[in-house]
């Protein structure tokens, strides 16, 4: 009556194999290394390091860790039905105080027995991490209880994400409009879009992920818990004239959020203007 088989209704999905699992934690050391190998090239490096894989498998790979090469690209892909695309607002806009962008990314994180997504919304001036959330999918429901948990701290006046389906769903980029955010969106395959989250998850990966071995999605979701607070509370950056996230984002006197709390609060100081990055000629590389 409702068109399906007595096999598939009984059939349990197989998870990767061990030997998949281990390519795939080579791809993404790679990734977070050289984001602009494409499949082709990942093969051949991965061929160079004695996995013996073509073409076919990779990309198979790579498409369920949600990797793509970043580079223009001639042709955009379609939306989905119901899914919007917006215009990138951000080409030399100067990035002068906190909330006045925000951004969001999900990146691929292994387990010591398969794998799982993490989603994060950062502030761009400041680089403090607003939320962030786990999946065992790239289903959108993860990355919009994100974004409702990190509107909970404030709101932005614009908010940069790529064009993944996670974030032109019609319930991402209403949820957005109805809170008056302005919607901005990468040119697909463009690094220089939003480089500041790109950078965000070379951080993670080098000073937590692959320092550990996750047993499961709750012993990552309890070691994650603890390296955001060090990033956002106690980890100094460079570019921010070595200070903290929150002290950046927390001069100007806003609440503080669950994680951070009124301890972290610091002494105000003059924000580091920045200027975001513009966008590459089409057919540059």
């Amino acid at each position: 009556m409702v068109g399906l088989s007595r096999a598939g209704w009984y059939y349990t999905p197989r998870g990767e194999t061990a030997e998949n699992l281990e390519i795939m934690r080579r791809i993404d050391e790679a990734y977070t290394r050289w984001p602009f190998y494409g499949v082709r090239r990942m093969t051949a490096w991965l061929g160079r390091e004695g996995e013996d894989v073509n073409v076919k498998r990779v990309r198979r790979l790579m498409r369920e860790m949600g990797l793509e090469a970043i580079y223009p690209k001639k042709r955009l892909s379609v939306a989905g039905e119901g899914h919007r695309r917006y215009a990138y607002l951000l080409k030399d806009v100067v990035i002068e105080r906190p909330d006045q962008v925000w951004c969001a990314d999900i990146t691929y994180l292994r387990l010591r027995r398969g794998f799982v997504y993490l989603v994060a919304v950062m502030d761009w001036h400041s680089r403090y991490v607003l939320s962030w959330g786990l999946s065992g999918s790239l289903e959108a429901e993860f990355c919009l209880r994100a974004m409702e948990e990190a509107l909970r701290v404030s709101r932005p006046e614009m908010f940069n994400s790529d064009q993944g389906v996670q974030f032109t769903a019609e319930a991402f980029t209403g949820l957005l409009e109805a809170q008056g955010v302005r919607i901005s969106m990468d040119g697909r395959g463009r690094c220089f879009d939003n480089i500041f989250v790109e950078r965000l998850w070379r951080t993670v990966k080098y000073e937590e992920v692959y320092l550990r071995d996750y047993a499961d999605a709750e012993e990552a979701r309890e070691r994650l818990r603890g390296y955001f607070r060090f990033y956002n509370v106690e980890r100094p950056h460079q570019s921010l004239g070595y200070r903290t996230p929150a002290e950046v984002y927390f001069a100007g006197g806003r609440g503080g959020s669950r994680e951070v709390g009124a301890a972290a609060r610091p002494a105000a100081g003059t924000p580091v203007a920045l200027r975001a990055p513009s966008v590459p000629a089409a057919g540059g590389q």
